[in-house]
């Protein structure tokens, strides 16, 4: 039986087993965005990673 390797994410400790695909440091699922697979340190995503927090709210502007 093979061993299944856990690491320690690199913001909040926590074990994962993810890598952020920008910085490839450990992130843990609270930590990395499910859009871009970057961790929240790098992630430019405008979609908050706890889905509690509502969106940022958008700008409209009027069309003609």
């Amino acid at each position: 039986m093979t061993e299944v390797r856990t690491f320690s994410c690199s913001i909040c400790g926590d074990s994962s087993v993810d890598i952020c695909v920008y910085c490839t440091k450990d992130a843990c699922p609270n930590h990395i965005c499910r859009k871009c697979l970057r961790c929240s340190d790098c992630c430019e995503c405008e979609v908050p990673l706890n889905p509690a927090e509502p969106p940022p709210a958008a700008e409209h502007s009027p069309t003609a």
